[in-house]
């Protein structure tokens, strides 16, 4: 298989006896530590092309790897083939059309570079590093859901090749039970080369709320602002998070680090008007600190990239909320004292706008009636605590499970213990999505893949 695939594909092939083999090997999540038997580094299409047809006479596992940046780091398996998008990172932006096509390994931070030119955007990671296609297949929760709708919501079409080794562009008008599949169902369709996007009017600079509110006030300003994010307009989706306080140069050295409720928000629209929108969130106790302003889109989207840096040790699991109850806050609350680590945080993030006005059956993304998600995120450093920060994300997932909905967000799903995954993340569509699956990969050539969603 790996001379085939040497004598097959422009890009580089790395085996196990390739210098770069670790390196190669490596995903954003520490905790991954998977020993593929060689990675296809694919430089265009084509080399997609011969990397499924080699899949197709050897049969090995096989994953599809983007930015690599997901949590569950689907993007490199065990004994077998790692179809390696990294190089294909190219964003092309049409800013009369505003559209622009990413191709499926770039992060959001390529996209938003190229579409903030023209003063464009659409819905991308929180992180700037967040890869573009892992996040949109799963769904794509961003800043601008609210506004524009969810990730996969603002796709116009995908480019990818199926496991026959046909290129195919799934749109609305064509091979649209591809399309639906792949606005929110996850990995297992194939391999998606490239994306097309709607864009917005958004930037450069937007209006921000980050304000840092007393630990001990946990309860009553989660309370508070249960009331302002379900009033909220669209143009905003408040955040908020039981987390520790940044090592930010504002705020004195001895703070950093100490518990603390942190309430963020960015208004989508001039920053001028931002004012009005925010202020609520900047008014729901004496705060400890009040950083809100204005920046630009890009130094937002890339604010909080050093607190989840590559290399860290990530476990994070979610749940889809309708109601955030007095007795939810107080549950959360109370796991969120038993944080092992002060990089570990619960964020709560406000749903409904415009990812609620998509039909419920128009897209594999089903959680559309959510009020709420509420993702537990174990983020540390040291490998000696991993058993007890994974032991705490799912102790509270566990203590938060009777107030949900029963649905989870495919990219915030954990691993290796979500074992109804498909029924969890997907709904009543995962019948409907398997269906679509096994029409177009009837020999099951990317099942790991879809496994490993």
């Amino acid at each position: 298989m790996v001379d085939e695939l040497r004598s097959s594909i422009r890009g580089e092939v790395i085996d196990r006896g390739d210098t770069r083999y670790d390196d190669a090997r490596r995903v954003w999540n520490g905790l991954i530590d998977r020993h593929p038997a060689v990675i296809a580094r694919c430089a265009d299409v084509a080399d997609v092309v011969e990397a499924v047809r080699i899949v197709r006479r050897f049969r090995p596992p096989v994953s599809v790897r983007g930015g690599g940046h997901q949590v569950a780091g689907s993007g490199v398996c065990d004994h077998g083939l790692v179809i390696d998008l990294s190089p294909m990172s190219a964003v092309q932006v049409d800013a009369t059309s505003r559209t622009a096509k990413v191709q499926a390994g770039a992060r959001w931070r390529d996209v938003d570079r190229a579409t903030q030119v023209h003063g464009l955007a659409t819905t991308g990671g929180e992180v700037s590093a967040t890869g573009v296609a892992g996040l949109t297949l799963g769904g794509g929760l961003g800043v601008m859901m609210r506004t524009h709708g969810l990730s996969c919501d603002n796709l116009r079409s995908v480019e990818l090749v199926t496991a026959d080794g046909m290129v195919r562009t799934a749109s609305r008008d064509e091979h649209t039970d591809l399309f639906w599949a792949a606005r929110g169902g996850g990995r297992g369709l194939g391999v998606v080369t490239s994306f097309e996007f709607d864009l917005h009017p958004l930037g450069p600079d937007v209006g921000g709320a980050l304000v840092l509110y007393p630990y001990e006030s946990a309860v009553d300003v989660l309370r508070a602002w249960r009331e302002i994010a379900l009033d909220a307009p669209d143009t905003v989706a408040p955040e908020i998070a039981l987390w520790s306080i940044p090592p930010l140069p504002d705020l004195p050295v001895e703070l950093h680090g100490a518990p603390v409720v942190i309430v963020v928000g960015t208004y989508i629209g001039p920053p001028r008007d931002a004012g009005a929108v925010l202020g609520p969130l900047r008014a729901l106790a004496q705060p400890l600190a009040d950083m809100s302003g204005t920046s630009t889109y890009v130094e937002s989207q890339s604010s909080l990239d050093e607190l989840f840096p590559d290399g860290g040790r990530y476990y994070w699991k979610s749940h889809m909320v309708e109601d955030l109850s007095n007795e939810l806050i107080d549950t959360l609350v109370a796991c969120d004292a038993a944080r092992p680590d002060p990089g570990s945080l619960i964020v709560i993030r406000t749903l409904g706008g415009a990812i609620a006005e998509v039909g419920e059956h128009d897209t594999a993304y089903p959680h559309r009636r959510a009020r709420f998600n509420v993702s537990i995120d174990g983020t540390w450093s040291d490998p000696a605590i991993d058993d007890t920060a994974i032991g705490w994300v799912r102790s509270t997932w566990d203590q938060v499970e009777p107030f949900t909905t029963g649905g989870v967000y495919l990219n915030f799903a954990g691993f290796g213990d979500d074992t109804d995954l498909d029924a969890t993340a997907l709904g009543q569509h995962h019948t409907r999505l398997a269906d679509i699956r096994r029409m177009y990969d009837p020999d099951g050539l990317f099942d790991a893949a879809a496994r490993r969603a």
